[in-house]
């Protein structure tokens, strides 16, 4: 890996949550979900959703984010099994013992059509997470549950349209694992790919009002 420096943000938050020790690769991937999160406008006290969660590597940016007034439910289909080199459980276990952990409920294979709060989240978040929607009614299907149970949404994917060279490679790639999802049923983390002008009519058509559009710059990794 290319040598790298990490901001005064990041390095603060290593040092006082204590993760990602010895990682340079997940401190690296802090560091921009930290800088989506900054994006997002998320503040002290908020009660987050989070759909979609994976690993926890956007969650505990949003966990640090809220405070300890704050609380994040983040949720995923998956089993707490799946992962490698580290599985969901093993790896939000860590996180569960940091003194992040009481900000943090993580609930896997839980469906988001059966999810449900009687109290509303402030905001909910998906983030790097829509590739794995089969269709674009999926993604609304979503969307319209999430216009009933947060006040706002934030949602960040990665740009189809790239910008350097070296990124070209990569749209390729998930390209043709996209193209490849579309006709051979699998379990792979690329069902879909959507370019952002599809995403905000979804948004739209979920009778959601886009206040916000910018891109963070991931170019680092």
């Amino acid at each position: 890996m290319k040598s790298f420096q990490l901001n005064e943000k990041t390095r603060s938050f290593l040092s006082e949550y204590q993760l990602f020790e010895d990682d340079l690769i997940q401190q690296v991937q802090l560091q921009h979900r930290l800088e989506l999160v900054a994006a997002f406008g998320i503040q002290k006290g908020m009660r987050v959703l989070e759909i979609g969660c994976g690993q926890g590597d956007t969650t505990v940016a949003i966990a640090d984010a809220v405070g300890e007034s704050g609380s994040v439910v983040a949720i995923d289909i998956a089993s707490p099994d799946y992962g490698a080199p580290l599985t969901l459980d093993q790896a939000t276990g860590s996180i569960k013992k940091s003194s992040l952990g009481e900000r943090i409920d993580f609930h896997f294979e839980m469906d988001f059509d059966f999810f449900e709060s009687p109290i509303p989240f402030d905001m909910a978040v998906l983030s790097q997470c829509s590739w794995y929607y089969k269709q674009p009614e999926d993604l609304l299907k979503y969307f319209k549950k999430v216009r009933g149970l947060a006040k706002q949404i934030c949602f960040a994917e990665w740009d189809l349209d790239f910008t350097c060279l070296s990124q070209r490679s990569h749209f390729c790639a998930v390209s043709i694992l996209a193209l490849h999802s579309n006709f051979v049923k699998n379990e792979g983390n690329i069902q879909n790919i959507f370019h952002k002008t599809q995403i905000l009519q979804l948004l739209q058509q979920a009778n959601f009002e886009v206040v916000k559009q910018l891109t963070v710059d991931a170019t680092f990794l």
